[in-house]
């Protein structure tokens, strides 16, 4: 494990199987990247060793790291062989962690557990583990009472939305598969461990909807959740999806929909790593393929892969090729995402090429502003709150949507603070010498979102019959506006005449095919992952 500056500078932390080390008793096969929880450490899984590989079963480990890069194993998997020959508590933790609300870290682990096809855990930063849910792998199991109907090795990490419940993915298994290795489901389960499958992958002729989910999912600002398969879909590369919170499901993009698969792809193989979605502060989501991209050039005869820009609605942009030049300088194959710096920049990693093959670390700019961002994204009153950014010593001022806060500057990158009294769910600022941040999403208090209200204006009332006429609504709350790009539907009844993107609380939309008469209009704003939806009073558009 490392810390790399923005500037480049990189510094090994910790080294496993380090010499001496000949079992691997602290782990090793680092797969997924590391969360940093609300105390200050970081927290990661192993996917291989542990203590319990001395005698031949090595199922992996739970870690924490601190800054300073002093490790301490948490827990060993396989701690005891069950009947059926699996490891109880699960084996290879190949995802990464997620802290919840309430403090304890949530995973997965890919196989093992009471019926072999995997296990949901959580665990305390102290190390207590408990397995909350056991997937199934075959026809019928006994424990739980679950089935491959609900999946199984769930290979992906978990995601806590903002109404609290826990996401995430199985790579196999699902109604539409049964026991068949390629497949997979997204599911929701509770903190406590109650777990409901929302979607089955290959519900669709010929699987248009995709299969082997293996990234972890996200949800954006509109509340819905997005993510990838590897497999199938329309082009046989793997798909884009989104799904809502209750299960309603769109395949928004099948990679390989170009000539030559210049638009990327997800490998075509139950092997294929998937990197993430993530959203940045434009409102669109970005990725990277580890395959396929524009290969006319000659030296990119393979496809090695590409980054890649999607808007929630669906339209795709492929924003940088791979390999595109002699030797590969910019390296190949994207296997592990991107993440947005608080400094508006994307960075990831590549995992080899040609001549460089061992990988790289890269940046990527389009142009996005500065931001804070806080860690975790809601505690209550009174509780301790991280603000991460850029350029932050000199900071004159903390705000919870307008709340003044103490805080303490860490560092040029780090505030701690804690939620003042009379705070209200909104945006943190952060004023610095060189200008004020504001927070990437909302800052909620707890699960409740927060309430909005819709205003509707006609640009002219009463029209002709044929005349253009502009509806704008504006949405705002106390917290200030929704995140731009979320639509707004103007309704007549309960028919939608059109939509309009919000852009600074404000949407609009122009119609010239209203009847003759009085029509009544009113504005609908849907609830979205941290705003209640809200109806504007009704405007009667009379037409001569």
């Amino acid at each position: 494990m490392y810390q790399v500056t923005p500037s480049g500078t990189l510094t090994s932390l910790y080294s496993f199987c380090a010499a001496g080390d000949s079992q691997c008793a602290v782990g090793g096969d680092l797969e997924a990247g590391l969360v940093q929880a609300s105390n200050g450490n970081f927290y990661g899984t192993t996917a291989f060793g542990g203590a319990y590989n001395i005698v031949g079963y090595g199922g992996g480990t739970i870690f924490e790291l601190t800054p300073s890069g002093t490790l301490k194993t948490l827990h060993s998997f396989c701690t005891e062989i069950n009947g059926g020959g699996y490891c109880a508590d699960g084996a290879i933790p190949s995802a990464g962690l997620v802290e919840a609300a309430n403090g304890v870290l949530y995973g997965a682990t890919s196989f093992g557990g009471l019926n072999g096809g995997g296990t949901i855990f959580k665990i305390t930063q102290s190390g207590k583990l408990t397995t909350l849910y056991n997937f199934c792998n075959a026809p019928s199991c006994g424990n739980d009472q679950p089935s491959p109907n609900d999946g199984f090795y769930p290979v992906a990490g978990l995601i806590q939305a903002t109404n609290g419940d826990l996401y995430g993915t199985t790579s196999a298994g699902g109604a539409n598969r049964g026991v068949q290795i390629n497949g997979g489901t997204v599911f929701k389960i509770t903190p406590g461990g109650k777990l409901t499958t929302l979607y089955s992958f290959c519900a669709q002729t010929n699987c248009a909807d995709g299969l082997n989910p293996q990234a972890p999912l996200l949800q954006a600002s509109n509340g819905n959740l997005y993510g990838t398969t590897g497999l199938d879909g329309a082009n046989g590369h793997g798909t884009i999806f989104e799904i809502s919170l209750t299960g309603k499901f769109t395949t928004l993009y099948s990679f390989c929909a170009q000539a030559n698969c210049t638009d990327g792809a997800l490998g075509g193989n139950p092997s294929a790593v998937q990197a993430p979605l993530i959203q940045a502060t434009d409102g669109n989501l970005y990725g990277t393929t580890n395959f396929g991209g524009n290969t006319t050039s000659g030296v990119n005869t393979n496809g090695y892969g590409t980054i890649y820009e999607i808007t929630p609605s669906g339209s795709f942009t492929t924003l940088y090729t791979f390999c595109t030049l002699s030797g590969c300088p910019d390296s190949a194959s994207p296997v592990g995402g991107l993440i947005q710096d608080t400094n508006g920049t994307f960075y990831g990693t590549t995992s080899g090429g040609e001549s460089s093959s061992y990988g790289t670390v890269f940046s990527l700019s389009e142009d996005l502003g500065p931001f804070v961002k806080t860690q975790p994204a809601y505690a209550a009153v009174g509780k301790a709150v991280t603000i991460l950014g850029t350029g932050l010593t000199g900071t004159t001022s903390v705000t919870f949507n307008g709340t003044a806060a103490t805080f303490t500057v860490v560092s040029s990158s780090e505030i701690t603070t804690t939620v003042p009294t009379g705070a209200t769910p909104g945006y943190v600022t952060v004023t610095t010498p060189s200008g004020t941040l504001t927070s990437n999403v909302p800052f909620l208090l707890s699960t409740a979102l927060i309430p909005t209200t819709t205003s509707l204006a006609s640009s002219q009332n009463p029209s002709t019959f044929g005349q253009a006429v502009t509806f704008t609504a504006v949405v705002g709350s106390g917290a200030g506006a929704p995140p731009n790009g979320e639509t707004v539907s103007f309704m007549k009844g309960s028919t939608i005449l059109g939509t309009g993107t919000l852009t600074g609380g404000v949407a609009s939309f122009t119609t010239s095919t209203l009847h003759v008469g009085t029509s009544a209009i009113k504005a609908v704003y849907g609830t979205d992952a941290y705003f209640k939806g809200s109806t504007s009073s009704i405007v009667d558009q009379i037409v001569e």
